[in-house]
């Protein structure tokens, strides 16, 4: 197959419900993810070797290329598919801010296994296909999926939901990266969450849903505005905007996200934003 292109996109978490530290050195969670339609953009085509090439606004935020999660999740499909390192030139187009709790790593590795096996010609479904994502984060099977999930375990037991609607939304990045074992280990400090999984909306009319996202959490949103105040001058500013429905951060940040009724809306506010926070990192979109 000669070369083929396809779009990671960004994942949100609309809440993230954590649990405290098990023993098995995991948190337990309860989440429920859409995807964006932006995200890094990916090619893939035979090569006589595995190569990777960055390039986009965030390239060179990433430190070097060897290790990858686009390189490890190539390898690990050679290795599941008897045919070792796999020959492919593989350009990451990173458009995605990096540390930004958009599962942007996962995705990309998730867009790269699929690319990657239909290039190579292999007989190798999705659900396999997430058991190698699952090798290389938790969160590998939801970004590989991409589609609307409840997610509980440490991130990797999921349930597709089909009822949720178009999300027209706003993504807003303040421009500082957000670690996420730095987080996890600040909610450790403090631990006042729990991985709850609450019943689902009564209805899944856009407004409805938008209720009941108002009426759940992100445990992680307190540590993470206390090691990055940036985070809550963007949820503060974000939630000030013209027609915003609800503003919460995505995973462990710092990237903000705010719905509204239209994706119009989400437009006009974005320009808004834009104009006075020019440095920041903003996209409207649509979550599904």
């Amino acid at each position: 197959m000669a070369e083929v292109s396809g779009l990671a996109p960004a994942k949100v978490n609309l809440f993230l419900h954590v649990g405290p530290l098990e023993a098995d050195g995991y948190h337990p969670l309860a989440s429920l993810v859409a995807f964006a339609d932006v995200g890094d953009g990916l090619t893939v085509e035979r090569a006589d070797r595995l190569s990777l090439t960055v390039a986009g606004s965030f390239a060179g935020a990433l430190d070097g290329t060897d290790d990858n999660l686009v390189l490890r999740a190539a390898r690990a499909l050679g290795t599941a598919a008897g045919i070792g390192e796999p020959g492919l030139a593989i350009t990451l187009d990173k458009q995605l801010p990096v540390a930004a709790g958009l599962g942007g790593g996962s995705s990309d590795a998730g867009a790269a296994l699929k690319l990657a096996r239909d290039v190579l010609g292999l007989a190798l479904d999705d659900a396999a296909l997430a058991g190698i994502a699952a090798g290389i984060g938790a969160d590998g099977p939801m970004c590989l999926h991409a589609r609307a999930a409840w997610a509980e375990g440490r991130g990797d037991v999921l349930t597709f939901e089909t009822g949720l609607p178009p999300l027209p939304a706003l993504l807003v990045n303040p421009g500082v990266p957000s670690a996420t074992g730095a987080v996890y280990r600040a909610f450790d400090a403090e631990p006042s969450g729990r991985a709850d999984r609450p019943a689902p909306p009564a209805d899944w009319r856009l407004s409805s849903v938008i209720d009941w996202l108002a009426g759940q959490r992100n445990d992680l949103q307190a540590p993470a505005v206390t090691l990055a105040p940036a985070i809550g001058e963007a949820l503060s500013v974000t939630a000030a905007l013209s027609g915003v429905r609800l503003t919460r951060m995505s995973g462990s940040g710092a990237t903000v996200f705010a719905l509204f009724d239209t994706i119009a809306a989400a437009k006009a506010a974005g320009e808004a934003l834009s104009a006075v926070q020019p440095g920041w990192w903003i996209r409207a979109t649509t979550l599904r």
